[in-house]
C-alpha cells in the first residue's frame, strides 16, 4: 500500500532528485499543453525508469510544494487522481 512518509525518503536522494525533477519537467509541460492530468497519463507519459509509488511519491511532493493542486472527486481510484497547476498565472 502506497504511503507518501515511506517513500518521501527515497526523493531526497541525489537520484530521487534527478527523477523528481524529470517527472516534475514532464508534469509542467502536461499542464502547459492541456491544463490538468490524470495520475494514470502522466505515468503513461514517463520515458526514464520509476515505479508507481515513487511516481506517486512526486506528484505528492509537488502538492506539498504548492505546485500542484488535487482535484479529484472523491472515491476516485488513485491512479484517475486528477491535478492541476496551483500556481498563479
Amino acid at each position: 500500500m502506497y504511503r507518501y512518509e515511506d517513500e518521501k525518503p527515497k526523493l531526497l536522494t541525489d537520484e530521487g532528485q534527478r527523477l523528481f525533477l524529470k517527472f516534475r519537467d514532464d508534469a509542467i509541460d502536461v499542464l502547459g499543453i492541456a491544463g490538468a492530468f490524470r495520475f494514470d497519463a502522466i505515468s503513461k507519459r514517463s520515458h526514464y525508469v520509476m515505479d508507481d509509488w515513487l511516481r506517486l511519491a512526486c506528484v505528492d511532493r509537488m502538492i506539498e510544494l504548492g505546485e500542484l493542486r488535487d482535484v479529484t472527486p472523491p472515491g476516485t481510484v488513485g491512479q484517475h487522481r486528477i491535478f492541476i497547476s496551483n500556481r498563479s498565472k
